[in-house]
């Protein structure tokens, strides 16, 4: 590997609870907010049951963001304001774009396999989209391109010659990548994206560095290629983009770039006014926390 290259930078997981949840959470984390528009990546799971239900996420809004849902197992009812409704699966994609306003429900079905294994992705919006009409986007299967070694699944924008039908407001991407057992896997990459990896089952080395589960990786940006290794077989998760060029401030389910905003959008979820009911879900609205402190920006 060059010396002009950046080096890798290991960012662990740290662990918090979404209702009777635990999910590693990799970004943000303390010096590292952001890589491209992504700006916040959630593990769920692998987590095996029987009678609970182990996701049950009450109506919440959003604002200012998409979010993107990939199941590894398992299966999530996705219900929102607009009346959607998506039963989850993995191979499938369900991406929500909030824009200026969104609620919105996840929830293990009661007729399911037993499993839960997925990640949740936000992707910040640029300035010139984030006010736009909330959408939402539930694709049954995404484009896949075979590689030497393994395979790439375009979750989000374009890799190599597979294009996610994921409707994009700033250019990035998001792979799942299988790498076969014994096999080496040469990817290419965007020089002018900044790219990170987490491993989430078997075992790989990256650029020679071996990968630990629910680390992320930061790649940095330069490079042209991913160099993979894997003894047992892999798969791994792949996020980039150009840098984004704008300064955010998350605050709970929103993206924003004051907090007047961030304020006044936490006051029109207590009022009612920011989004409609989701009519789908049965149960208690989320309240918003406290407005202690400062965004993270």
């Amino acid at each position: 590997m060059s010396n002009l290259l950046p080096s890798i930078e290991a960012l662990p997981d740290r662990s918090v609870r979404l209702g009777a949840l635990e999910v590693h959470r990799v970004l943000p984390v303390r010096g590292r907010r952001m890589i491209g528009p992504w700006c916040f990546f959630d593990r769920f799971g692998p987590l095996q049951f029987e009678a609970e239900k182990p996701m049950d996420v009450g109506p919440h809004p959003h604002i200012g963001l998409q979010t993107v849902t990939w199941l590894l197992s398992g299966e999530i009812v996705h219900n929102d304001s607009l009346g959607s409704e998506c039963l989850v699966k993995p191979g499938q994609l369900s991406l929500m774009t909030a824009g200026r306003g969104i609620a919105h429900t996840e929830e293990t079905p009661t007729r399911n396999s037993g499993w839960l294994d997925g990640v949740q992705f936000w992707v910040a919006l640029p300035d010139s989209s984030r006010w736009l009409p909330p959408q939402y986007q539930c694709t049954p299967a995404l484009p896949s391109q075979r590689y030497r070694g393994g395979e790439a699944t375009a979750i989000l924008g374009a890799f190599g010659e597979a294009v996610s039908p994921g409707h994009q407001f700033s250019p990035g991407v998001g792979v799942e990548i299988r790498v076969e057992p014994r096999s080496g896997l040469e990817l290419p990459l965007d020089p002018s994206f900044e790219y990170g990896a987490m491993l989430v089952d078997g075992d790989v080395t990256v650029f020679d560095v071996p990968a630990e589960r629910n680390t992320l990786y930061y790649l940095g940006a330069s490079r042209g290629e991913l160099g993979l290794r894997s003894t047992n077989g892999a798969r791994l998760l792949l996020i980039g983009g150009p840098p984004f060029g704008e300064q955010i401030l998350m605050w709970w389910n929103f993206v924003a770039r004051t907090p007047e905003e961030i304020l006044a959008a936490r006051q029109a979820w207590e009022n009612r006014e920011l989004a409609a009911d989701v009519p789908r879900y049965q149960g208690p609205r989320l309240e918003a926390p406290p407005f202690i402190g400062r965004p993270i920006g």
